[in-house]
């Protein structure tokens, strides 16, 4: 696509065709002259300041006299101002050759000349007139009140005429929007996959746009302004360009990050600006992304003051969109993803009056987006997207674009001539939790201790029917785990059953238990799945309504909006029930915690045979996993056997980082466990 700020000089103009032109822009010859006027004045004042005579009394001055040591003598009025031959007896090192002397004006005669000449025959006397009070006084002040008069020349001067004319920050005060071309705009809904209810829902402005006097003919008024809403990289600023892009209208942009700056007004400055431009270029769409950079809540900050530089760009972005007319065909969008700290009036009827949530993407809509995005790139024929969207739950768009980058990506290093299923399953543990750093040196009991950890959560996931099926198990360190336990979920979850919940609580429990009954002590590499299940634990007793003692009551947290009245956060229960919710919480994980180690004493065999396989194979699949179960035996080679097989020539491997011990545990899902709706 191609953009260019709107503030570029117009290149059309008469100078093209003269040739070269030697002569420096003047923005540039300012700032050369400001800078210089600057330095000179910081010399002067060093000058002076390092310069300065230092005052002596009157017999130290007659020490120096009678030694010879005055070079120059100036009298000015009851002030002799001298100074010292190099070398001068009496002085301190460091000290400066210039002195100042008070004298009585009545004793300055011609017999105080005569003596000083016979004493010191060499020196230089001369007499002066004395400053005024007005000199004396202006004289230490005049290099900060010409810094004074070049500031406000060169800055103040300036931004109060910003946008009459060029010159050093003439163009402070505009916009710095960039604008895409209905010509250039060449992103419609084809490129936009997953999200089919957003540009349902945006289809009328499209055609507000195509055919304005369609809409106006019964009166009806488009909404003015649409608020995308969604988590970070779910797609809303291509839907915005694709709006633009099928509308075939000018796309102007910009972020809320670029309104404020230092100096009071320029945000409302740039949003007066960006406004009058895109109404002389109507129709046309503003996006302004990131809006909740300068839309926030009105007296919601800890600044002690409520008139800052982004209250005051906030407000003339709603006095802005009032004065739309009835006539004007300018549509703003704007994207967030903390839709709860926005203004209320910036929300309301007759500005942000329609809110699109664009979520993140079902399985339809992820692999919908794979194939948008794996048009670019040659697959395999052992490729299968579905595969993919199925084992990458919570992604957004943006995730699975770089599954595909990554895939490609990691094809070309092996030198393979596609993409293949492998590639594309290593591109999605890579971007969910980063690079298998095979190269780290990992002691023996440390991997063995992963090992069964790891075959803990694989065994009771494989055997508890209400659990997702298991995808696969590995103990080589990927990010800052040791080792971990994938799962493939057969379908997106809304809501999450009893018996889900449940059986998950009992997964996360299989590694601490494993550890406990086969290596005869247990590690810090269960944290993670403690906290998974004391989360999904409170909230089953808190939010859900599933303890009987409990009840169908809500003690969760609040919505986490800021308020200045509530900074200690808290509860809103007595101490009573706050005790019964933590016994709660802890019975039910005792019984899950309890339940799960019979389940693994009743399958001793199966779960030792997997550890024992992952030592052996460091990676398993789920269905590798189900033969182990069943008493078959794993005939494929090893990593070494590979190697031995099919030597390769060295190559130089980055230096492996030291281990900082050992995080792993289950994977519940690449995001937070989804709340009931």
């Amino acid at each position: 696509m191609s953009e260019q700020p709107t503030n570029r000089p117009d290149k059309s103009s008469g100078s093209r065709g003269s040739g070269p032109q030697m002569r420096m822009p003047r923005p540039v010859f300012g700032w050369v002259l400001f800078i210089g006027l600057a330095l000179i004045l910081a010399t002067f004042l060093s000058q002076s300041w390092s310069g300065r005579a230092r005052p002596i009394g009157i017999n130290e001055f007659w020490t120096y006299a009678r030694n010879d040591d005055i070079d120059k003598l100036v009298i000015r009025g009851d002030t002799i101002l001298g100074e010292l031959k190099p070398g001068a007896q009496g002085r301190e090192q460091g000290q400066s050759n210039s002195f100042e002397v008070k004298y009585p004006p009545a004793a300055i005669d011609q017999n105080f000349i005569n003596q000083i000449s016979r004493l010191c025959p060499s020196a230089q006397i001369k007499f002066d007139q004395p400053n005024t009070l007005l000199v004396q006084i202006l004289w230490p002040l005049l290099p900060f009140l010409l810094l004074v008069v070049l500031i406000w020349f060169f800055i103040f001067r300036q931004l109060r005429n910003a946008g009459a004319g060029p010159g050093m920050l003439g163009n402070f005060g505009r916009s710095r929007h960039r604008v895409s071309s209905k010509e250039h705009t060449n992103v419609t809904f084809a490129d936009v996959a997953g999200i089919d209810e957003a540009k349902e829902e945006v289809q009328e402005i499209i055609e507000f746009l195509r055919n304005p006097k369609r809409f106006q003919k019964l009166g009806g008024r488009i909404p003015r302004g649409i608020l995308l809403v969604g988590d970070p990289g779910c797609g809303k600023t291509l839907l915005a360009k694709a709006i633009a892009g099928e509308a075939e209208v000018p796309f102007f942009s910009i972020s809320g990050s670029d309104f404020v700056e230092m100096f009071v007004g320029v945000g409302a400055s740039r949003v007066r600006d960006l406004f009058k431009q895109a109404k002389e270029n109507s129709p046309c769409i503003i996006f302004l992304d990131e809006i909740d950079a300068v839309g926030r809540r009105r007296g919601a900050n800890f600044s002690g003051g409520g008139h800052d530089e982004r209250e005051q760009t906030l407000n003339a972005i709603l006095v802005e969109m009032d004065g739309f007319e009835t006539s004007d065909q300018v549509i703003v969008i704007a994207a967030t993803n903390r839709v709860d700290v926005l203004d209320p009036a910036l929300i309301r009827p007759g500005r942000f009056d329609r809110q699109v949530f664009v979520a993140l993407p079902d399985i339809k809509g992820r692999l919908e987006i794979l194939k948008v995005h794996a048009k670019k790139i040659k697959l395999g024929p052992d490729v299968d997207l579905h595969r993919v969207a199925r084992g990458t739950p919570m992604f957004s768009g943006a995730d699975l674009a770089a599954i595909i980058n990554e895939s490609a990506l990691l094809a070309t290093m092996a030198n393979k001539d596609y993409v293949e299923m492998s590639d594309l399953e290593e591109a999605r543990d890579k971007v969910r939790w980063g690079r298998a750093r095979k190269s780290r040196v990992v002691d023996e009991r440390d991997k063995l201790v992963t090992a069964f950890h790891e075959a803990g959560h694989a065994v009771v996931q494989a055997l508890l029917p209400d659990a997702d099926p298991l995808h696969k198990v590995s103990i080589i360190p990927r990010g800052p785990m040791g080792g971990a336990t994938f799962s493939l979920p057969e379908r997106d979850r809304l809501v999450h059953s009893r018996k889900y919940l449940l059986a998950m609580l009992k997964v996360t429990f299989g590694g601490r238990i494993a550890e406990e009954t086969f290596c005869g002590d247990i590690s810090s590499g269960a944290a993670m799945d403690i906290r998974q299940a004391t989360e999904i634990a409170r909230k089953m007793v808190t939010e859900w309504g599933m303890n009987e003692k409990v009840g169908f009551v809500f003690y969760g947290e609040d919505d986490g909006r800021p308020r200045l009245w509530d900074l200690g956060g808290g509860r809103e229960y007595s101490d009573k029930t706050a005790e019964l919710i933590d016994a709660e919480v802890k019975s039910l994980l005792d019984r899950s915690y309890q339940e799960t180690r019979e389940l693994i004493e009743a399958h001793r065999d199966k779960l030792e045979a997997i550890a024992q396989a992952l030592l052996k194979y460091e990676t398993l699949t789920g269905e590798e996993i189900d033969r182990l179960l069943k008493g078959q035996k794993l005939d494929r080679p090893t990593v070494s056997d590979l190697l031995d097989a099919a030597p390769v020539p060295p190559r130089s491997l980055p230096r492996a980082e030291p281990a900082r011990g050992r995080e792993g545990g289950l994977n519940l899902g690449p995001g937070p466990l989804p709340q009931p709706g």
